[in-house]
């Protein structure tokens, strides 16, 4: 799998659980405890970035759900 496909599953992933929880891109920067923003949160989500595995677990803190569940490049469901 190339990096590129991988990196937007993960963005998918991302993208799928805010959604649905209720939460906009701003709502999930509000959670999370790090220094990040709506336009690097949108980067992510598109897998136009590469984000630190700390981003994502911060992402995934935010969300409520297991690292594991973000990072799951198997069993994605498309958003």
């Amino acid at each position: 799998m190339k990096k590129s496909e991988v990196l937007k599953i993960v963005g998918q992933n991302i993208k799928r659980i805010r959604l649905e929880k209720g939460l906009t891109q701003v709502d999930l920067v509000g959670r999370i405890e790090a220094r990040i923003d709506t336009t690097n949160i949108s980067r992510i989500e598109q897998g136009r970035t590469n984000a630190t595995i700390h981003t994502l677990f911060k992402i995934s803190q935010a969300l409520e759900v297991p690292l594991s569940e973000i990072c799951d490049v198997y069993f994605s469901k498309s958003v």
